[in-house]
């Protein structure tokens, strides 16, 4: 059970909108900072605590920069809007470095083993984060509505940074897709049978606008969840999309079965995807906005991979 002034700023959270993730995120995050300041209260601490634990995670625990980064946005969050006494702009803290990885890539032998050894229950998603390059959440968070069968191609709503993109569908998808929705639509018309059924979650500008459309089945999740449970927004019974750690679970679990001697994630899924369609000859610009990046510098970490050699360098021992 979490204290009573957690709680507070959960229900100050939920009434302006955060999303859940951000919200549990931050909340860890400030529990965290008070158990390392000995249970004070925030309202005693102020910006010299939260330099010597921004350094504490830098230092001692030796976290990645973009972790050092979701600790401080979570204490400037509780600093401006719950104790009403900001941060200073200038904190003196301990950077984490920030480490530069290239992305793992799987062969094009490797994702056929993958696939033909993926359970059911989780084939059609982990071809989706392959086929279309989306990210474990954009998968998860897909809606029926989402997928057009008539141009081949996947809406993505909302994706990280709250961009939206139209993404390539593979037609060999459109069967298992059609039997997919079609679990979905047989899974609703039960969910209408329970008189305590509110409908599906809608986002905020449109649960308004739309009121009887959560009903209804284009606004229903792709992967709906096994079980229903209550909004703890609205505290209404609704049934979600599926949890991703199963998946990731299965991605893990796979790639052991397949042999495939690399740290394989979902995400390695989505690399494999922008590496094999450089491969194949699309133009950087094309991949970008595929993947939905903002820069194409981000794009271009994937034709490293394409390279022969580091950095497009033969060996010397190739002419010996």
């Amino acid at each position: 059970m979490k204290s009573p002034y957690l709680l507070s700023i959960q229900k100050y959270m939920y009434k302006r909108r955060y999303a859940k993730r951000t919200t549990e995120s931050y909340l860890r995050w400030i529990a965290y900072f008070i158990r390392h300041n000995s249970m004070q209260h925030p309202d005693d601490l102020g910006d010299k605590e939260v330099e010597n634990f921004l350094c504490f995670l830098a230092n001692k625990r030796n976290v990645a920069q973009s972790t050092q980064s979701q600790a401080l946005n979570a204490l400037v969050f509780l600093y401006r809007e719950i104790v009403k006494s900001p941060l200073s702009v200038s904190l003196n803290y301990v950077s984490s470095s920030k480490k530069k990885k290239l992305p793992e890539v799987l062969t094009h032998d490797e994702v056929r083993r993958f696939l033909n050894l993926c359970p059911e229950k989780h084939k059609l998603i982990c071809s989706l984060l392959y086929g279309s390059g989306l990210r474990i959440m954009e998968a998860v968070r897909l809606r029926v509505k989402d997928i057009d069968f008539e141009y081949s191609c996947i809406k993505v709503i909302d994706g990280k940074g709250g961009k939206s993109r139209v993404v390539t569908l593979a037609s060999e998808l459109h069967p298992l897709l059609r039997a997919q929705i079609k679990m979905v639509e047989q899974q609703l018309s039960i969910d209408l049978e329970t008189p305590e059924f509110g409908g599906v979650w809608m986002p905020h500008r449109l649960r308004y606008k739309y009121q009887a459309e959560c009903k209804d089945l284009p606004w229903q999740y792709l992967f709906p969840s096994l079980n229903t449970s209550v909004d703890p927004e609205s505290g209404v019974l609704r049934r979600h999309h599926i949890d991703e750690k199963p998946v990731q679970r299965c991605v893990r679990s796979t790639s052991k079965r397949a042999n495939i001697q690399k740290h394989v994630t979902p995400h390695t899924l989505r690399h494999s995807f922008a590496t094999h369609l450089l491969q194949s000859g699309a133009d950087i610009r094309t991949v970008q906005s595929q993947l939905g990046h903002s820069d194409v510098r981000t794009t271009q970490i994937y034709t490293h991979i394409l390279q022969n050699g580091a950095n497009g360098v033969k060996s010397p021992l190739s002419a010996i």
